[in-house]
């Protein structure tokens, strides 16, 4: 078993294949287990504190893991499916969630489980935030998205039509279950769309974790391609996965409500959100979002002399290997764009605030962006703009 340096892990897993870190906050520590079998490998009853178990999750996953989860858990949990899709992270969504829950008679000392991707997790732990002012909850991320990114950190929200995660809590998980295993029913777009996430790491924290995806882009497609054939072991992706969770929680160590430098992991993420928003989350993957997000605050980055062209050329090749979106949806102008990121969480005052690269493996953020640079991105992309 390959252990991080971020922190030791107090409860061993006993498959050697298996890579595992800690998210060590102080007052709160949970450990993230990444690999192929994952699920089977971590002692539950450790994080399981009543018999009062609670699994969220949609048809499509339950379908293909449910079974598998309730096999390891070693309780018969309440089953709550949620309608898949972006639009059913909402409050309608919560509210068929702690209406099951209260029927049910659930007590405080439940445990919600998030079975499926971000959607799922992000609403689950939304839940536990606030039902009865907060139950613990664990996340079993089944995309790659939600395995590097959202399923880390205790970010949890839901959707309002003004805007994309309007309304959510800080609840940090007990643990993060990401199982490779169940990449064998992943499409091939939503692995793509992953990748958005994993490139954007490297980016803003780590040059040399990007030229490490340049170099093995063709080998982490075949790898993907092996998971989806059922292989038990995938060195590089788990490799990757983990890398990606270190550099994340570094930042939530550091600044877990996002008063400052957790910001920086939002690079792309106020074009994408503008893109979800503008298209009502229906046909756009958050992960094609971001791609065109990273494109786009990488174009802005370079108009304002920050970064080389030759850094905004390598990452446009490295997301178009992965089959990428390039641009906006079609009929999204300028004016959208500007319109729904005056919306976003970020805005400081009356201020703008952006995440852009200071260099290669540094982000920064900035709310001193001269409006013209920005009219002058957001025309070079919505001139010509086609999924």
């Amino acid at each position: 078993m390959r252990e991080s340096n971020v922190s030791d892990q107090d409860h061993k897993i006993q498959n050697a294949s298996l890579s595992q870190l800690k998210v060590d906050l102080g007052n709160h520590q949970y450990p993230i287990v990444i690999g192929p079998g994952a699920m089977q490998s971590v002692d539950w009853s450790h994080y399981l504190v009543s018999e009062q178990v609670c699994v969220v999750t949609n048809d499509e996953i339950a379908s293909h893991y449910l079974e598998q989860l309730k096999s390891v858990i070693g309780v018969e949990p309440l089953v709550v499916m949620i309608e898949e899709g972006e639009q059913h992270k909402s409050l309608t969504s919560a509210d068929q969630l702690w209406s099951a829950l209260l029927e049910a008679g659930f007590r405080r000392n439940a445990t919600l489980i998030a079975l499926g991707g971000g959607v799922i997790g992000d609403l689950t732990g939304f839940v536990a935030a606030t039902y009865q002012r907060g139950v613990p909850f664990i996340q079993v991320p089944t995309t790659l998205l939600s395995q590097v990114d959202s399923s880390v950190g205790g970010k949890t929200a839901v959707n309002h039509p003004l805007g994309k995660n309007m309304i959510g809590a800080f609840h940090q998980p007990q643990l993060v279950v990401a199982d490779l295993s169940t990449f064998k029913t992943l499409p091939k777009e939503e692995f793509s769309a992953g990748m958005a996430e994993v490139i954007k790491y490297g980016l803003i924290q780590d040059a040399a974790f990007f030229k490490h995806l340049q170099n093995q882009s063709e080998a982490l497609l075949e790898e993907f391609k092996g998971l989806q054939q059922g292989a038990e072991e995938a060195p590089l992706m788990t490799s990757i996965i983990q890398r990606c969770c270190e550099l994340k929680a570094q930042v939530v160590q550091a600044d877990e409500t996002e008063q400052g430098k957790r910001a920086i992991l939002n690079l792309g993420h106020t074009f994408g959100h503008a893109i979800e928003a503008h298209v009502g989350y229906q046909g756009w993957r958050h992960g094609e979002a971001v791609s065109v997000g990273i494109r786009m605050a990488l174009d802005l980055s370079w108009r304002l002399g920050q970064v080389p062209a030759h850094v905004v050329s390598d990452t446009n090749v490295l997301l178009d290997q992965f089959h990428l979106p390039v641009r906006p949806p079609s009929g999204m102008s300028a004016d959208h764009f500007i319109e729904h990121m005056k919306r976003d969480k970020k805005m400081n005052s009356t201020q703008m605030r952006l995440v852009l690269l200071a260099q290669l493996g540094q982000a920064e953020i900035s709310d001193q962006v001269p409006e013209s640079k920005l009219q002058e991105c957001l025309t070079h992309f919505c001139v010509t703009n086609t999924h």
